[in-house]
């Protein structure tokens, strides 16, 4: 058998921080939503079944929790910032695709969101 493709996402990753153009965003904060994809290149990790022939989602984790920490006016610096930081941490990435959702914009709509896609390739 020959993998043709071998991808690791997170979904529904639920932050609380401070990102927005708006004085009232950047100060009180909103939650916000990232749901993300890392295309991997090639591993043996389904044969050896070892943590070292992958990318550790805990560790993908980490650098997004980190990255959103850092406030930016925005959601696109923050998208570009956790795709950089995965990709120094992680040479066997070859794709990234980073959606982030601000869960309640200052835009007086009932449940409404706001979300920004950003995909790249090494």
């Amino acid at each position: 058998m020959k993998i043709t493709e071998y991808s690791i996402a997170l979904k529904d990753i639920h932050l609380f921080a401070h990102h927005g153009v708006m004085p009232q965003e950047r100060k009180i904060g909103a939650w916000f939503t990232i749901d993300i994809k890392l295309e991997i290149g090639e591993h043996d990790c389904t044969g050896s079944d070892n943590i070292n022939g992958t990318v550790s989602y805990a560790d993908v984790y980490d650098i997004v929790c980190k990255e959103m920490e850092i406030p930016s006016n925005l959601m696109e610096n923050v998208c570009k910032r956790i795709s950089d930081s995965i990709y120094s941490a992680f040479p066997d990435v070859n794709g990234i695709s980073v959606t982030l959702c601000k869960d309640t914009p200052p835009m007086g709509g009932d449940r409404l969101k706001a979300a920004v896609t950003l995909r790249s390739r090494r």
